[in-house]
C-alpha cells in the first residue's frame, strides 16, 4: 500500500512533575508532546514512525473532526494507544534508541479525520535524566494506482488445443513446410552428384587445341 507523509508541527515538550515539586528529589516522569497539522485537512492516519530516546511507555490521544464539531463544541480527545511498551526493562538500555513504527490496525479507535495528536511519554526509571521521541513522521494513505484495462485478446487467450484461424490469403503452413522439405532434399541430391574434378577452359582430354589459343 502506498503512503504519503503528512506535514506536521511538533510542539515543545511539556514535562509533568512526579514527586514533591518543593524539593529537588522530584523528577519529571511524564512528558507530553502535541502534534498539529496546520497545512493538512482532516486525514486518515496510516502509520506513525519515530526514533525512541529512553522512553519506556507511550500513550497516544487523538482529536478528530466530527459532524458535531463546531467552534463552541470542539472535538474531544480520545485515547487510541495506551501504555505501549518501548523498553522491556526501563532500567536497562534495551529498546532505548530503536526506530518504532505504529500502524492504524494497532490503534484502539478509528483513525479517520485526524486533526491533532498528543503523545504521552512515560519513564518511571530514575536512571535517565531525559527522554523523548525523535524524527517523528506521520503518514496517510497515498492515491490508489489507476486500474489498467487489458485488451480482450489478452484477457481471453485462445486455448492451445484450438489453433487460431488462418488469415485470408495466406498459404497453408503444413503445405509450405512439405514443399520446403522437398526442395531441401532435391538440393542435397544435386550437390552430391556434382564432381570435384576441375574442368579446364581449353583442355580436351588433358591436351590443348592450338586453334583455340590466341597469341598477342
Amino acid at each position: 500500500m502506498s503512503r504519503v507523509s503528512v506535514p506536521c508541527h511538533v510542539k515543545g515538550t511539556v514535562a509533568l512533575q512526579v514527586g514533591d515539586v518543593r524539593t529537588n528529589h522530584g523528577r519529571p516522569g511524564v512528558v507530553v508532546i502535541d502534534v498539529t497539522f496546520p497545512s493538512a485537512a482532516p486525514f486518515e492516519l496510516q502509520e506513525i514512525m519515530f526514533k525512541n530516546y529512553y522512553t519506556a511507555f507511550l500513550s497516544i490521544r487523538v482529536r478528530q473532526h466530527t459532524t458535531n464539531t463546531t467552534m463552541h463544541t470542539p472535538a474531544k480527545w480520545v485515547t487510541c494507544l495506551r501504555d505501549y511498551c518501548l523498553m522491556p526493562d526501563p532500567h536497562s538500555e534495551e529498546g532505548a534508541q530503536e526506530y518504532v513504527s505504529l500502524f492504524k490496525h494497532q490503534m484502539l479507535c478509528d483513525m479517520a479525520r485526524v486533526l491533532e495528536l498528543r503523545l504521552i511519554l512515560r519513564q518511571p526509571s530514575p536512571l535517565w535524566l531525559s527522554f523523548t521521541v525523535e524524527e517523528l513522521q506521520i503518514y496517510q494513505q497515498g492515491p490508489k494506482s489507476p486500474s489498467m484495462a487489458f485488451p480482450k485478446w489478452l484477457s481471453n487467450p485462445v486455448p492451445s488445443e484450438q489453433p487460431a484461424p488462418l488469415l485470408e490469403g495466406l498459404p497453408d503452413p503444413g503445405r509450405v513446410s512439405s514443399e520446403v522439405q522437398q526442395m531441401w532434399a532435391l538440393t542435397e541430391m544435386i550437390r552430391a552428384s556434382q564432381t570435384s574434378t576441375r574442368i579446364g577452359r581449353f583442355d580436351v582430354d588433358g591436351c590443348y587445341d592450338l586453334n583455340l589459343l590466341s597469341y598477342t
